[in-house]
């Protein structure tokens, strides 16, 4: 299938590895232009280095978090890519810990990062949005079910989404489409760095891929696949959804 990416231009922010890197990968290969963007310069530069470097992959360091990452991801994207065609925000994890634990500290912190950031990007880069583009945000199965020792992503998360599912409503009438994407475990740094911190990464790894029913976990790849074509014009009719990467570990509909 013909995706229809060749020569479009999208903005991906937490890109310098994981699933927002695979993401970028799966949208180079296709034929379109990236800037990512993630909080330190080395790993972005390394970042667009293995995508190939310019005309296809640019980079900006920037902490979503901060007042003014919105504005600074806006001009960079007027000014690196020929086009916008659309916009991938995915956030690093908040602080782990269960409700009673999480100090009020941390739910500020990330109430910054994992909402108002999105928010601040979304609304500087809407008005330079034609009929065709897609916004999409990297969100969590938390939005359906809650993930143990994670009480702000089961908080912040649910609320994203239907914020995204909000924007939906509120784009489509300018062919703008909103969605978002509910990956399970992925084989990406971040996990093997808790699968590491567990004391026996393998009988970790053993005891999430039972609970799964494909009896694995997911690919980078794998996500990065479906990420591409959601942002894609072959998904020019799916808007204000919440999809799960997940290999089938969510158990709600």
């Amino acid at each position: 299938m013909d995706l229809g990416l060749g020569g479009r231009g999208y903005l991906l922010t937490g890109a310098s590895r994981g699933l927002g890197f695979a993401t970028a990968r799966a949208l180079v290969d296709d034929g379109a232009q990236v800037l990512i963007s993630s909080r330190t310069r080395r790993s972005v530069n390394e970042a667009v280095t293995d995508l190939g470097g310019a005309p296809a992959a640019h980079g900006l360091a920037a902490d979503l978090a901060g007042h003014e990452a919105a504005q600074h991801l806006l001009f960079a994207a007027r000014t690196e890519l020929e086009r916008i065609d659309g916009l991938l925000i995915s956030v690093g994890g908040p602080t782990p810990g269960t409700v009673l634990e999480v100090g009020e500290e941390h739910w500020r912190r990330a109430f910054e990062s994992v909402l108002l950031g999105p928010l601040r990007l979304v609304k500087a880069l809407v008005p330079f949005l034609g009929e065709g583009a897609a916004i999409g945000f990297v969100l969590s199965t938390s939005v359906r079910q809650p993930i143990p020792h994670l009480a702000i992503s089961n908080g912040l998360r649910p609320g994203l989404a239907m914020t995204a599912k909000a924007l939906a409503d509120e784009l489509g009438p300018r062919g703008i489409r909103v969605f978002g994407l509910l990956p399970g475990t992925i084989a990406t740094d971040r996990i093997a760095e808790i699968e590491a911190a567990s004391g026996d990464a393998d009988a970790m790894r053993a005891s999430t891929e039972a609970g799964i029913p494909l009896r694995r976990v997911g690919r980078p790849e794998e996500f990065g696949r479906v990420a591409a074509f959601m942002l894609s014009p072959a998904a020019s009719y799916v808007t204000g959804t919440m999809i799960a990467v997940d290999g089938g570990a969510t158990r709600t509909l």
